[in-house]
């Protein structure tokens, strides 16, 4: 090599145009290079470089995952939902129009960490089964993010919802190598589960369980946004120039739909006019910013949603309330969102800052069917009685005291110009998110919308490329498998870039389509249905932006070949066999308590959130307990909270259980019988029917029963909230106590018996 050349490598690699070779974390010890003496005069020191350098002037990069979003509810899209902070990020940088994920919670957050596909990556649904597409065990050869950036120099941090821990791992006994904290990430508070309440919210820091103060009112999106900054404060003070990578994903605006009244009253009024002038105006917003071709038209309305002139008065306010605490809800998120981006540029770090905004991991959510979801009690018979019951409690829409989710009309409305929904996998509308890039310093055209067809999988290749980084050949010793998504980097400054990706399947729960060059062809899987029965669609999706003209009569050859290719992609990425929902697929992702009918659970254990299954059985839970005084109270064992759940407690003496229904208690306590002081032994023990529908349950004091109740539900656990020992943590199950109403008295242990 010549002088000359010698010198343009050596500037290079100085300047960071040229990056050198990737080393681990993880590696064996360095030789040591000094010479050992007998005194420290005669010793010659020396300091292997054990830390990594990122190079020169790499960019802090941030990650940012709205949840169960669609693409006609925020401003930045045409939305009629203000988020000032997000519009001045698809301002200030690119609004890409034809990105893509692939319909559904955990799959969408694995191909945007990993960068592959999702059932390549083994979380094909959000729930497991037993084949490799499926399992939810994400292979240590498909490294995240975190850990291809850690490898090269970055802090790695997480907030937020996680959603991808196998669940027989979401315990305190681990393991944790499928943890954030195991897969890259240095710091990580959030919540492991796909949902959790947002004023009082499961919460992990690192491996360790914590509590959220009971007088902290903050909600969860400023909680996550407090220990982001957190965080970067402190990364930045120690070592301002070292980059940082943030995964930030909040809960928000996934059910329950949650927000204070300061929030959600601001829009009162605001939607009154309904669900069909929201899509028109919503459309005509589109396409003066420049977010969907001018070409298009309103999809067809779902079956399920009335035209809004034909609601009576009773159901448009209650839907009117929905939809108002919907908006503040996100307008509360993009808020926070706004506070971190704030901070970065208050500590100088924004304008150095790489932001990826995908609004939304999927469409719209349309779970809360025509009146909306709601935990105000159970056992309505019609529509009409929901209707009634839930204008009952309309006020506590939004409340800490609910768990609600908007009526599907609104689904529909904030989910323009698409038809479908979340987890349908086949539409637009379950797929097609907007994604915001931004990145002051090297996007020049700011504020201009990118055509090109993306996915979520290519996030990552993208970031590598801008980042000037690379992929890394293993992570901890483990070779990785090769990125499955492509680069579209080039479209940051080149609005006529070539469309890189040019196939990609979809597929949630058998409902399935794919995309090749321009053209699209999908199936809508009805649960239990033979997967024959299916009928397919054909779209020229390139020139059909949201699939208004079937072309499989006209065009029967391009549509068997787009099928030969999702059998193709099906086979090579691991989505055979498809699943068909119904009662002969029992191989479903197994549970920590599996098979296990005898189980002792210690007093001190932090609020366990993996239970095991108590619902539609028998069980028996039983304690020794030691009272110095009759008048010793407090919480045995609560599984649940107040959105159901069962508590097992003492309070003025007696001995208590609640079983709690949507709200609706019912409860059993030990009548005349006090608990004596000193030692006693108390049982709660459920005698399911043959039905396994309802059940008797009884207490006992001493082995003998002194308190019985026919419970008209055999179900007792939520969705989150979890297993306490020696009190009842997060949220009461009763309405007697407050949380945590510790056990005053002496408690070792409670066991229980399937």
């Amino acid at each position: 090599m010549t002088s000359k050349a010698t010198n343009f490598l050596a500037g290079a690699l100085a300047a960071g145009l040229i990056f050198q070779p990737v080393h681990a974390q993880y590696t064996p010890q360095k030789t040591w290079q000094g010479k050992i003496g007998k005194t420290i005069p005669e010793t010659r020191t020396f300091y292997a470089e054990h830390r990594i350098t990122a190079p020169q002037n790499a960019p802090n990069i941030i990650y940012i995952l709205i949840d169960d979003i669609g693409y006609g509810s925020a401003s930045a899209f045409g939305g009629l939902i203000p988020t000032p902070n997000i519009d001045s990020l698809a301002n200030n940088g690119l609004r890409y129009t034809n990105f893509h994920t692939t319909g559904v919670c955990s799959p969408t957050r694995t191909a945007l960490l990993t960068g592959r596909n999702h059932h390549s990556a083994h979380v094909g649904s959000n729930a497991g089964a037993g084949t490799p597409g499926y399992d939810r065990v994400i292979p240590f050869e498909k490294g995240f993010v975190s850990e291809i950036l850690r490898e090269q120099g970055y802090n790695t941090f997480a907030v937020g919802k996680w959603h991808l821990t196998p669940k027989r791992d979401q315990t305190q006994a681990g393991p944790f190598n499928r943890w954030p904290v195991g897969r890259g990430f240095e710091k990580y508070y959030g919540f492991l589960g796909g949902a959790t309440d947002q004023y009082r919210p499961i919460l992990w820091e690192g491996t360790e369980k914590v509590e959220k103060g009971y007088d902290d009112k903050r909600l969860l999106s400023e909680l996550i946004t407090d220990r982001a900054i957190s965080y970067i404060a402190n990364q930045k003070s120690a070592a301002p120039d070292k980059p940082f990578f943030l995964y930030y994903g909040p809960a928000a605006t996934h059910s329950p739909h949650q927000v204070d009244k300061s929030w959600s009253d601001k829009f009162k009024g605001k939607f009154d006019k309904g669900w069909d002038w929201y899509r028109e105006q919503v459309l005509a917003r589109q396409k003066k910013l420049g977010v969907v071709p001018s070409y298009v038209t309103l999809a067809p309305g779902n079956e399920l949603v009335k035209k809004w002139d034909e609601l009576i008065a009773d159901e448009k306010r209650l839907y009117l309330r929905h939809i108002e605490v919907y908006a503040g809800y996100l307008a509360h998120l993009d808020h926070e969102i706004g506070r971190l981006v704030q901070y970065l540029k208050s500590i100088d770090q924004l304008d150095n800052t790489l932001i990826f905004l995908s609004i939304g991991d999927n469409g719209s959510a349309r779970a809360g069917g025509p009146n909306g979801r709601s935990n105000f009690g159970t056992g309505a018979q019609s529509e009409k009685e929901d209707l009634k019951r839930d204008l009952a409690n309309i006020d506590l829409i939004g409340t800490e005291k609910s768990n609600v989710l908007y009526p599907i009309g609104w689904a529909q409305a904030t989910n323009t110009p698409f038809r479908y929904f979340k987890a349908e996998a086949n539409g637009e509308g379950g797929t097609h998110n907007p994604l915001i890039v931004f990145w002051p310093k090297h996007i020049k055209e700011k504020g201009t919308v990118r055509s090109q067809y993306t996915h979520v999988i290519d996030i990552l290749p993208t970031t590598l490329e801008l980042a000037g980084l690379k992929t890394v050949p293993t992570v901890n010793g483990i070779k990785q498998d090769a990125l499955e998504g492509t680069s579209f980097a080039a479209s940051l400054n080149d609005q006529d870039a070539k469309d890189n990706h040019r196939i990609q399947y979809y597929e949630i729960s058998g409902t399935r389509s794919v995309y090749k060059d321009g053209w699209k062809a999908g199936a809508y899987h009805k649960r239990g249905q033979s997967f024959t029965a299916d009928t397919w669609e054909l779209f020229k999706i390139d020139e059909d932006f949201n699939e208004s003209n079937n072309l499989a009569a006209k065009n029967p050859a391009k549509l068997a070949e787009l099928k030969a290719a999702f059998d193709q992609q099906a086979t090579k990425y691991n989505v055979f066999p498809l699943r068909n929902g119904d009662s002969n697929e029992k191989d479903k992702e197994p549970d920590f308590f599996d098979g296990k009918k005898h189980i002792v659970l210690y007093n001190g254990l932090a609020h366990l959130t993996e239970a095991p299954i108590f619902n539609n059985r028998s069980f028996t839970i039983s304690a020794e307990l030691q009272l110095n005084d009759s008048h010793r109270e407090g919480v045995i064992f609560a599984i649940g909270g107040q959105f159901g759940g069962l508590s097992f407690f003492v309070r003025g003496g007696k001995l208590h259980a609640a079983h709690n229904t949507d709200g609706q208690i019912e409860s059993l306590d030990s009548g005349n019988e006090i608990l004596p002081a000193g030692k006693s032994t108390v049982k709660l023990i459920f005698q399911a029917d043959q039905t396994a529908k309802n059940g008797t349950a009884s207490i006992y004091i001493n082995d003998r029963k002194v308190g019985e109740r026919l419970l008209s539900n055999a179900v007792f656990k939520d969705d989150w909230d979890g297993i306490s020992v020696g009190r009842d943590d997060n949220t009461a199950v009763s309405n007697e106590y407050k949380s945590p109403y510790v056990f005053a008295g002496g408690l070792k242990s409670v066991v229980i018996d399937f």
